[in-house]
């Protein structure tokens, strides 16, 4: 059995699924990975199969450097973003192998939450490329290992009258406003 990087998540409700030494940029599909974390399944599946038709773009936060600008890196916060195709094909396919994993073990699949991906490095591939006055520099790729995790995702339930009407949340200024406020007005 393989070792994943989360501990904590119970196997009983969760999903599975990994791909090792996989031919795709590991910087592309970080950020392709980091885009969806904590997202529905049918909403991170539609997003992946949009920025494959360039609908949506992938925002590029930490690997960024030398990257264009786009109008739809907006919805993130960000100008600049790209499409990483070949990422989001591959992160697809995983996701479409831990949702049968679900489906095996019973799981609810219009519930599931990606609950936890990464992306880690895998050795480089080496090959060569000639250059002009006979020279030969190295063409490295580089692949990556990905793992995510789908979990079934909490009911969500609405707070009761009692609770609301309770009170609110103050900081200490605010606190000190209105005893100040209590204290001018008696």
């Amino acid at each position: 059995m393989v070792r994943y990087a989360a501990h904590e998540i119970q196997p009983a409700k969760s999903a599975r699924a990994r791909g090792s030494y996989l031919r795709v940029s590991f910087k592309n599909t970080r950020e392709t990975a980091q885009a969806i974390n904590g997202w529905k399944l049918q909403r991170a599946v539609a997003f992946l199969e949009n920025v494959v038709e360039k609908k949506e773009a992938v925002p590029f936060r930490r690997f960024c450097g030398s990257i264009g600008r786009t109008a739809q890196g907006k919805q993130f916060g960000v100008t600049r973003a790209r499409w990483p195709v070949k990422s989001a094909q591959f992160l697809l396919g995983l996701l479409k192998n831990a949702e049968s994993n679900a489906d095996a073990k019973g799981l609810d699949s219009s519930n599931l939450v990606v609950k936890h991906i990464q992306v880690n490095q895998a050795p480089k591939q080496r090959r060569r490329t000639y250059r002009a006055h006979g020279r030969i520099n190295p063409y490295m790729s580089s692949p990556c290992h990905i793992e995510l995790i789908l979990t079934e995702g909490d009911e969500a339930v609405e707070k009761s009258d009692a609770v609301v009407a309770h009170g609110e949340r103050l900081n200490s200024r605010q606190r000190g406003v209105r005893v100040r406020k209590a204290l001018t007005a008696a």
